[in-house]
């Protein structure tokens, strides 16, 4: 048989990736069996060891790459900076708090939809999580500390700053994930905690 080439094997990689991407997020890493997720990434089961040595070493790669995706929406609304539709991280908290992103986990940020399935998974898969974490509270602190530096109340420290940030992030992924959970069978509950928190999550 022809041997596969670089650039195939390197395709067939990331379809694995973006595949295991959809179905983590949205059934969870330990629902998903490995044959399943090659159909899904249209390739054979044996093929996965070919490309990772376990399904955990699969769930880190597929954190990194899903916050990286995540991470680069937020750094474009920085460079974006302050447009008719609102400051950076008021447009970032009314996208996150949406009812779009709700109704859409396996494609949404994996702050909300991996966060259980982080804790329950090997130490790599919660370093990439954290790593995770850490981008949005740099860029969430980076831009609280423009804001203050450009408003009337004055500049404020790092530490104060990501303390915002913490604040911030812990209020976006906490009402996504509730939304989520009675989104069913309480739809009117749902969207309250969605329009509550995306009034207050900035206070």
């Amino acid at each position: 048989m022809p041997r596969i080439t670089k650039e195939k094997k390197a395709r067939n990689r990331q379809n694995i990736v973006e595949a295991a991407g959809r179905m983590f997020r949205a059934q969870g890493i330990d629902a998903v069996g490995i044959a399943d997720l090659m159909k899904e990434a249209g390739l054979t089961h044996g093929g996965f060891y070919n490309h990772f040595a376990s399904k955990d070493d699969l769930a880190a790669e597929v954190c990194n790459a899903s916050f990286a995706a995540s991470l680069g929406v937020l750094r474009q609304a920085v460079e974006e900076g302050d447009v008719p539709a609102g400051p950076p991280l008021r447009r970032v908290v009314e996208d996150y708090l949406s009812a779009e992103h709700r109704d859409a986990p396996d494609g949404g940020c994996p702050s909300a939809s991996l966060v259980i399935d982080a804790g329950r998974h090997t130490e790599a898969v919660q370093r990439s999580y954290a790593a995770g974490v850490e981008g949005y509270l740099a860029g969430f602190a980076g831009e609280f500390a423009r804001e203050a530096g450009e408003g009337e109340d004055g500049e404020v420290t790092p530490e104060e700053a990501r303390e915002r940030g913490v604040l911030l992030l812990s209020r976006m992924v906490g009402a996504m994930v509730l939304a989520r959970a009675v989104r069913h069978v309480e739809p009117e509950l749902s969207d309250e905690i969605l329009r509550t928190c995306r009034a207050h999550a900035l206070d």
